[in-house]
């Protein structure tokens, strides 16, 4: 992406207007896998592609570089999608982008094969997305926050978006840059149960790696853990402080009454192909549901099977030990914190009793999965421009753009969010390559209309 020009717009507003004339076809609002994938697949076309047919994107991203759930890449942790199901890979197999390709430029490519496995390490697959958009870096500012977007009227229309985001010379000036669309892929939030505060000793998963590592090099000691949560960060996060804190107890604390496993069978695993996302969107509301609450297994509140057996081995040899550090607090909730200056005292309910354990602890994390931030709070006022159903959600087509009014020819692309018309796949990275090329078809089959 070329610098701006450097020029105020107003002596007190502090901002700065983009390369002069430019009007981009798509700024992307965010840049994880998912806007990552789309600049790939702008770029490939871009390359193949006559001078007036290029697509001219740009990508805006808060963080000051890539990354992707950093504090959950645990280091013996894998994928729980095929490598197959990388960025490229499911819309164009020849792609140099793809994960093999980078398995053979790191010189693993034997290597890999050998370990007969279509799961790479979750660090790996993060490597492999660093060195992927390297190859796109021409197209992305860093620690360019976009904090707000503005909708551009000419004779009543909305034609354009001026998207504003902080320059990173100098976080307290702004840049504006015009698009005739937006695609926002800001991922999903950290959930956090009402009235969570978060601290060095009650955090959210997302967090895990980095505050182990403070703990431990502060010399904290950690006597008890509890993790509250169900599902594969939950169970992943109990193994990890187990291993970390070897002389701890580790409590896992869940409503169910055992880890539930994910079903990634062969033909519930169809629920993630191409073509199930045809189906769900042209299907009714009540089919949609149905097709949701039947699936949801294959995610939601779900681990893998392997984990399951080894945790469940590790608290059977404690047992037979005598040394139990392992504790499962099955259909049970936490109740209450009573956050001490040097402890946590956490009360624990049975539910099937309503019997009360405190547990005095040092750490609690929790597990306790993402959500989606409402357009509203990443687009602030062109929320208003957008169409949505009697149960208030948003109209999105099946190329992945917001229903708007009438008068809005300004076009804005969700990757994420979707779950409601386009399943599953929505925040997931199964789709993710196939979901970048169908908006850009879509931003190319829309530019006779704009330039009419």
């Amino acid at each position: 992406m070329k610098r701006v020009n450097a020029v105020k717009s107003g002596p007190d507003t502090r901002e700065t207007q983009g390369e002069t004339g430019v009007i981009y076809d798509v700024l992307g609002i965010g840049f994880g896998p998912s806007n990552l994938a789309l600049a790939i697949a702008v770029h490939e076309h871009n390359e193949r592609a006559d001078e007036s047919d290029r697509i001219r994107a740009g990508f805006l991203e808060k963080q000051p570089a890539f990354g992707w759930h950093r504090g959950m890449l645990i280091d013996d942790a894998t994928m729980q999608v095929s490598f197959l199901k990388d960025l490229v890979t499911m819309r164009d197999p020849k792609s140099a982008f793809s994960f093999l390709c980078y398995l053979q430029e790191r010189d693993r490519l034997v290597d890999f094969l050998n370990q007969k496995t279509l799961f790479p390490l979750r660090v790996e697959f993060h490597d492999y997305l660093e060195w992927a958009a390297q190859g796109v870096s021409d197209l992305v500012e860093y620690s360019a926050e976009v904090v707000a977007v503005r909708p551009v009227t000419e004779d009543g229309e909305v034609t354009c978006f001026d998207v504003v985001s902080r320059d990173p010379a100098d976080p307290d000036r702004t840049v504006v840059r015009r698009a005739r669309a937006i695609c926002v892929a800001t991922g999903l939030e950290p959930h956090l149960p009402p009235g969570t505060v978060s601290s060095a000793r009650v955090f959210h998963n997302s967090e895990l790696i980095p505050r182990v590592a403070a703990l431990k090099d502060a010399g904290t000691p950690v006597r008890r853990a509890v993790v509250l949560g169900a599902g594969q960060s939950a169970a992943e996060c109990v193994d990890y402080l187990h291993r970390h804190f070897p002389d701890a107890e580790i409590c896992s604390v869940f409503a169910k009454y055992g880890y539930t496993p994910a079903d990634d069978s062969p033909f519930a695993n169809r629920i993630f192909d191409p073509e199930a996302v045809d189906l769900f969107h042209r299907a009714p509301r009540e089919v949609k549901q149905s097709l949701f609450d039947y699936h949801r297994s294959t995610n939601y509140s779900v681990v893998d099977i392997d984990l399951i057996e080894s945790l469940s081995r590790t608290m059977y040899q404690e047992k037979v030990r005598g040394q139990q550090r392992l504790r499962m607090l099955n259909v049970s909730r936490i109740r209450d914190i009573d956050v001490r200056a040097d402890r946590l005292d956490i009360g624990v309910e049975f539910l099937p009793t309503g019997e009360r354990e405190t547990l005095t602890s040092d750490l609690l994390v929790h597990a306790t999965g993402y959500r989606p931030r409402g357009i509203g709070e990443r687009l602030g006022e062109i929320d208003k421009l957008c169409l949505r159903d009697d149960e208030d959600e948003l109209v999105v087509s099946r190329d992945h753009r917001v229903a708007t009014d009438p008068h809005v020819s300004a076009a804005i692309y969700l990757q994420g969010g979707t779950e409601h018309t386009h399943g599953l796949t929505s925040t997931l990275l199964s789709n993710t390559a196939v979901r970048a090329g169908e908006i850009r078809d879509s931003l190319l089959a829309r530019r006779p209309a704009r330039a009419a």
